[in-house]
């Protein structure tokens, strides 16, 4: 197959020659990489990709095709950016290629660029906007102004919906979860109904007075895009909700609450994207999935709440407790498809502090 000639062109005016793959379209939108190996799906099909450019540091990309239940939501990103394209998928469970997936939801990408010279750049300058075109822009000026905006109202579902647990023998009496929806990927709801949970998501934007008129044991805060610090209306009934029954939250749900009790965030300068992230409590040490560009500002959170998790690479703030409240959340993903699974003992946790309150 003949591609044509594209370019990567970043805000600094740098530009990357490689060929079009995906939907023949341009498109602009914030740079970020990520190292997983594996999970590429699961990684496109992430809402909290929404507004960006992904940038795959894995040399070669789509070699098992595409396999539809591994879907982890819809797909909002911007733009892909891969080395080289595997042209011949091979696995059982494959449905076919990746640049179909690309075509079929519009998706402009670039393969064939130097992912890694790419990587070294924005580990350096920082985050980036940029922009998958035919041809060099004169004028960069939409790059550079490009921002991602109203990403959670994007990402989020907009209706309610019940979800039955899974039958299990010997499974202990069924809980209400709500889990409000900023983006949720679907291996939170697995891992609550594969623990016997019923589960209601609501969308983004539920007040809070309907979330508690739910009457749910326990509340999860899911994960999203963008900045957190935007979501004012979320932010307002997390407060309320927070307190009243069970909460755990998930990378933009721990983000939130924390804004809620009173904390800061910050800007990370790349981010924090991929399946190797460690993370420790200080005794012990776990491998997580991580994919988000803020975080927690530890400090804001002096006799707000307690540190529970750190990065063990940058020191950043990825777990905090606030046990009067009967709340945690983290920022790393427990729920991790392709994984790691080291952390999923936190729903079991989780599901105890419900079971405490039964």
């Amino acid at each position: 197959m003949e591609r044509e000639k594209a370019w990567l062109v970043l805000s600094s005016g740098r530009a990357f020659e490689g060929l079009r793959i995906g939907a023949k379209c341009e498109s602009v939108g914030e740079l970020v990489f990520t190292t997983g190996m594996t999970g590429y799906l699961e990684t496109l099909t992430d809402p909290s990709y929404a507004g960006q450019i992904i940038l795959q540091t894995f040399p070669q990309i789509g070699n098992y095709g595409v396999i539809s239940p591994d879907y982890e939501g819809d797909c909002f990103a911007r733009g892909y950016v891969v080395r080289e394209l595997c042209a011949a998928p091979s696995n059982f469970r494959s449905e076919g290629g990746l640049e179909s997936f690309l075509l079929e939801r519009g998706i402009p990408g670039i393969c064939g660029v130097d992912t890694r010279a790419l990587t070294r750049l924005i580990r350096e300058q920082g985050v980036m906007n940029a922009r998958i075109c035919s041809h060099i822009p004169e004028d960069l000026e939409k790059i550079r102004t490009y921002a991602v905006r109203d990403s959670v109202s994007l990402a989020s579902g907009k209706d309610i919906r019940e979800i039955a647990p899974e039958k299990t023998d010997g499974q202990a009496a069924e809980k209400h979860v709500v889990l409000i929806d900023y983006g949720a990927k679907r291996n939170i709801v697995r891992c609550l109904t594969g623990r016997g949970c019923r589960v209601t998501v609501v969308p983004h934007d539920t007040p809070a007075e309907t979330v508690l008129a739910l009457r749910p044991d326990g509340i999860m805060l899911s994960n999203g895009p963008g900045d957190p610090a935007e979501n004012h209306f979320e932010i307002a009934q997390i407060a309320k909700l927070v307190g009243n029954v069970p909460v755990f939250g998930i990378c933009l749900g721990h983000q939130l609450c924390a804004l809620a009790m009173g904390g800061k965030t910050y800007k990370l300068k790349y981010g924090h994207r991929g399946a190797n992230q460690p993370v420790t409590d200080g005794k012990r040490t776990w491998i997580t999935t991580q994919n988000h560009g803020y975080a927690v500002d530890s400090g804001s959170m002096n006799g707000r709440a307690q540190l529970s998790f750190w990065n063990a690479n940058d020191r950043s703030c990825e777990g905090l407790d606030y046990p009067e409240k009967r709340c945690f959340t983290v920022q790393f993903h427990p729920e991790a498809c392709a994984g790691p699974h080291d952390t999923e003992f936190l729903f079991d946790r989780f599901l105890a502090m419900i079971g405490e309150e039964g």
